[in-house]
């Protein structure tokens, strides 16, 4: 048991520092990019939204190929060879159930999909914020 906490908070230390920088790196974006008067406002907003949005899920999928590695550097993968799957599905919480880690290695699904909660919270509210913060500045916010 002490192995697949010691392997799950590595791996989900990793994939939260993995967000924190890009985290940064999107609100530095949003800092420098100059919004105050453009003449497309609206589209400007939904390029913002588009590009932190897919910045993100690409960052979750790095996050999952992280898991997926380990999962097979660690033998934990199941035999089937859908290790990127397997890791989807823990990391969204679906939890189908059609395919088993190695029974030594249970736990890392729970603390995957508790990772991948966590994570995806965190991109709801920097999305909300990115928004907020651009309408803002675009001028569409109303006080």
């Amino acid at each position: 048991m002490m192995a697949n906490i010691a392997v799950g908070l590595s791996v989900s230390m990793i994939n939260v520092g993995l967000h924190a920088l890009v985290s940064v790196a999107l609100v530095h974006w949003l800092d420098r990019l100059g919004l105050g008067h453009r003449r497309h406002r609206r589209l400007t907003l939904a390029v913002v939204m588009g590009t932190t949005g897919g910045l993100l899920t690409l960052t979750h999928m790095a996050e999952v190929a992280l898991w997926a590695l380990v999962y097979v550097l660690i033998g934990a993968a199941p035999a089937s060879g859908n290790d990127f799957y397997f890791a989807f599905v823990n990391y969204t919480t679906l939890g189908y159930g059609d395919l088993l880690p190695d029974e030594g290695w249970r736990l890392l699904g729970p603390m995957a999909a508790a990772n991948g909660v966590l994570l995806f919270g965190w991109s709801t509210a920097l999305i909300f914020g990115a928004l907020q913060r651009a309408a803002r500045r675009l001028g569409l916010e109303k006080a």
